[in-house]
C-alpha cells in the first residue's frame, strides 16, 4: 500500500464513484477512475484507465490512457485505447488510437483512429512493405462469350 511520500501506481483503482453518486466538474487523478455511477458534465483526467460500468450514465469529455465502457456515455473521448463492450451506449466523438467494439454495443459517434497524418498514403506508414501498383485496364473488346452449363 503507498504511503504518503511513494506515488501510486498509474493503474491502481483508487477513484470509485458509487453506484448511487453523481458528479459534475472536473475529476482529475493519478490512477485508474471507475464510475459506475452518473456524471453529468465536466471532464475526466488520468493518465491511467477509466472504467464505466453497466451501471454508468456519463455525459462528459474523458482523457485517459485506456477508456472500458459498457454503461452510458455521451461526449468527447480522447485515449490511447477504447474499448466499447456488450451493453454499451456511446454518443459523441472517439479520438483514438487502438479501438475495440464487441457485439451489442449501440454508437453514434465520430470516430479519428490517431497515428497517421491526414492526406499520408498508407504505404508510407509501413516503409519496409512493397509498392504495389494497380495493374492496367482489360481492353474493352464487346461482351465476354456465353458458356453454357
Amino acid at each position: 500500500m503507498p504511503t504518503r511520500t511513494q506515488r501510486p501506481q498509474p493503474d491502481a483503482l483508487e477513484v470509485v464513484l458509487g453506484p448511487r453518486a453523481t458528479f459534475s466538474g472536473t475529476l482529475r487523478s493519478e490512477t485508474s477512475i471507475r464510475i459506475d455511477g452518473a456524471v453529468e458534465g465536466g471532464l475526466i483526467e488520468t493518465p491511467a484507465n477509466v472504467i464505466l460500468t453497466e451501471g454508468a450514465r456519463v455525459h462528459c469529455d474523458i482523457t485517459a490512457k485506456t477508456v472500458s465502457i459498457r454503461g452510458v456515455f455521451q461526449g468527447m473521448l480522447r485515449a490511447d485505447r477504447v474499448e466499447l463492450l456488450t451493453g454499451s451506449r456511446v454518443a459523441g466523438t472517439i479520438q483514438v488510437n487502438s479501438f475495440y467494439m464487441d457485439d451489442g454495443v449501440f454508437m453514434q459517434a465520430e470516430v479519428t483512429l490517431r497515428g497517421a497524418r491526414p492526406g499520408q498514403p498508407m504505404g508510407r506508414l509501413m516503409p519496409n512493405a512493397p509498392q504495389v501498383q494497380a495493374a492496367p485496364p482489360a481492353p474493352a473488346s464487346g461482351p465476354a462469350p456465353r458458356t453454357k452449363l
